[in-house]
């Protein structure tokens, strides 16, 4: 095993301990994204799905793919750098042998867990009442929600360079999980917006995890082209915000 490796299993440990000590993390990680899954059922009823071929149960789960990863995932992971440079454990972090990219990583590690574990419980529960079934290409299902993960935790990563303090954190992911949940169908399915619209929010940040979810899951629009566009779109997403991350990420308190 490599010592990357090994620092990443040993930090990830650590922080699996924090989070699991913390019930407010529980209950924010755990259980707000399920009820705001929930509450979108009455937004969602607002628009005409049917006649935009689509059906409750199965705008529900890919929904619930995007809520899931910025509310357990994007928003306290946001918090969770920010506060560990104000305490200069980022700073204590690096002047060892473990690499920046591990430092960062194994915060992400069990909230990814988290979020993951999250969606399978939304998206089995939404599946049965709606009678939708296993999904037809879990794979796509899986791709969709990893890589997504691996996005928004670049993302959360980019947006601490606005923080300057653990308090002025929380504003921040308000702002970011307010623009990635508006622009990527999670909210407001593209299929209802005006064409020209939902063709240029396809190219956001977290519409392709959407996109791969509903798809993987009903076996529709589940073309090799879609597919590889949504991958690629999401590749470039993700090298973008981590190579603005790794320009702007601030390893010590601001002043």
């Amino acid at each position: 095993m490599s010592n990357a490796t090994t620092h990443l299993a040993a930090l990830s440990r650590v922080e699996l301990t924090l989070f699991l000590r913390s019930k407010s993390n529980l209950f924010n990680v755990l259980v707000i994204p399920a009820m705001i899954t929930m509450g979108t059922t009455t937004v969602m009823k607002q628009f005409d799905l049917e006649g935009a071929g689509l059906a409750m149960g199965q705008v529900m789960i890919s929904t619930s793919a995007g809520i899931v990863l910025v509310m357990a995932l994007y928003a306290p992971l946001v918090g969770t750098y920010v506060l560990r440079r104000e305490e200069h454990v980022l700073k204590r972090l690096r002047t060892g042998e473990v690499s920046d990219l591990v430092i960062l990583a194994s915060p992400a590690v069990p909230m990814t867990m988290a979020a993951v574990f999250q969606f399978a419980l939304i998206a089995t529960a939404v599946s049965a009442i709606a009678g939708l079934g296993a999904p037809a290409a879990p794979h796509l299902v899986l791709l969709g929600v990893l890589l997504g993960a691996v996005l928004t935790a670049a993302i959360a990563a980019l947006s601490t360079a606005a923080a300057r303090t653990a308090e002025s954190a929380q504003g921040i992911s308000t702002i970011g999980f307010l623009l990635l949940l508006l622009t990527s169908g999670t909210l407001v399915p593209l299929e209802v917006l005006p064409d020209a619209m939902g063709d240029v929010l396809r190219f956001f940040p977290l519409t392709p995890v959407t996109e791969l979810v509903r798809s993987g899951w009903t076996g529709q629009h589940a073309g090799p082209a879609d597919t590889l566009i949504a991958i690629v779109t999401l590749l470039a997403w993700t090298a973008l915000a981590a190579w603005g991350a790794h320009r702007n990420f601030r390893w010590e308190p601001r002043t």
